[in-house]
């Protein structure tokens, strides 16, 4: 599908261009009253858009506007529905069923041992409840730049969907496979409270185990693109939400410059290494996902970890040694002491790495134009150094 987009950006993520202008109507509808209903407009606009079927480039243009009008008509039911009186649906009954399932399952951490900083870690990464996070944990873990891990997402849904994908015999019956593993990863979604950026990694697992049985392109950013569109089509105020805004953009990020971090290296012998294209590869991922969040940090919390890069080489493996042995503990309790000492050694480790002489560059207060203007620099200098790939004879990195 071709949208008359001249950027290579837009050309090979069509869906991307699409949910922009879903996001740009849903900007206008949340901070612009609207004096109409936007639906017959869009029904009209539609219409248009169908007739224009000779026309390749207006017909682009026309379901651009589709799409914005699209966000806007979104938008302005969500704020109507907002001031009305909420019944309780099936969906808010089962996610209060799962979360009582949730408050045992604590209870069964507490009466294991667990108490203290280590509960409130455990407690954070493996089941979303951040309640008993003091604020001196918070703060460690958020000047070393190792906040992310406490917050479920993409990485914790991941380690889940891998564990299943070893148990389950996905060469014999990849459907059936893949339809387990879907099921339970949204089990797990509903049993934590279905925070915004879970559920962003629970529709991109669903997508990808749906296109790796048709063995199609599994993770792209028109994925990604598509996973948004779906998600604000549900609740478009998602979009302010500060979790939706710093997973999506860590996850695209990641999807357009580890390819391009990683193909910079491609030729070198040393790469040929598997533990040295591991470790590269866990670089590159880090520096991309933080490259995508770190003007929302700094916009929304005014400060930037200088020490990501090492903390991540800690945390990441400790978050998944975390997550394995809390389902372990949970079914054996004894194993308690096991995560209770790997846990205070995660949280001693972060406190000195916090301690560290400018750790953390704080007092950083940038405006929204400030913030725009960052990304749109950071799409130019991947465009630029996509021009120059051939130049230079980089090649993707396989």
């Amino acid at each position: 599908m071709y949208l008359g987009m001249q950027s290579r950006l837009f050309d090979k993520c069509p869906v991307a261009a699409l949910t922009v202008s879903m996001i740009l109507g849903i900007i206008i509808a949340h901070y612009v009253s609207l004096p109409i209903t936007i639906l017959p407009v869009l029904a009209g606009m539609v219409v248009v858009a169908l007739l224009l079927y000779k026309f390749a480039n207006a017909q682009s243009v026309a379901i651009l506007v589709c799409c914005l009008l699209l966000g806007m008509c979104v938008m302005q039911h969500h704020q109507q529905t907002t001031n009305q009186p909420q019944t309780e649906t099936r969906l808010d009954r089962s996610r209060n069923f799962f979360l009582q399932q949730r408050e045992q399952l604590l209870q069964r951490f507490n009466d294991s041992g667990l108490d203290g900083d280590a509960y409130a870690v455990v407690a954070a990464m493996s089941l979303g409840d951040k309640s008993a996070l003091t604020r001196d944990v918070k703060s460690a873990y958020s000047v070393s730049g190792a906040s992310h891990v406490l917050a479920l997402s993409g990485l914790h849904l991941g380690i889940i969907y891998m564990l299943l994908s070893l148990f389950l015999p996905r060469r014999r019956w990849p459907a059936l496979s893949q339809l387990l593993m879907i099921l339970v990863v949204w089990a797990f979604v509903l049993l934590v409270g279905m925070p915004v950026s879970a559920v962003r990694s629970a529709v991109m697992l669903t997508i990808y185990g749906v296109l790796s049985i048709g063995r199609r392109n599994k993770m792209s950013v028109n994925v990604l693109a598509f996973t948004a569109f779906l998600m604000l089509m549900w609740n478009p105020a998602w979009l302010f939400d500060v979790g939706f805004q710093m997973s999506f953009m860590a996850v695209w990020a990641i999807l357009l410059f580890v390819p391009l971090f990683t193909s910079v290296f491609s030729d070198q012998y040393y790469m040929e290494h598997p533990w040295v294209a591991k470790v590269w590869g866990m670089v590159a991922v880090s520096i991309a996902a933080q490259l995508g969040v770190a003007p929302l940090i700094a916009y929304y919390f005014g400060q930037f970890s200088t020490c990501f890069l090492l903390t991540n080489f800690l945390v990441v493996p400790a978050a998944f040694i975390i997550l394995c042995l809390s389902i372990a503990v949970l079914l054996f309790p004894p194993l308690a002491y096991l995560l209770l000492y790997i846990v205070n050694g995660l949280n001693a480790s972060l406190n000195t790495i916090a301690t560290f002489p400018g750790a953390s560059i704080g007092n950083l207060h940038p405006t929204i134009l400030q913030v725009v203007l960052i990304y749109v620099l950071i799409v130019c200098c991947y465009l630029l150094i996509e021009r120059i790939k051939p130049i230079m004879g980089w090649t993707p990195w396989r």
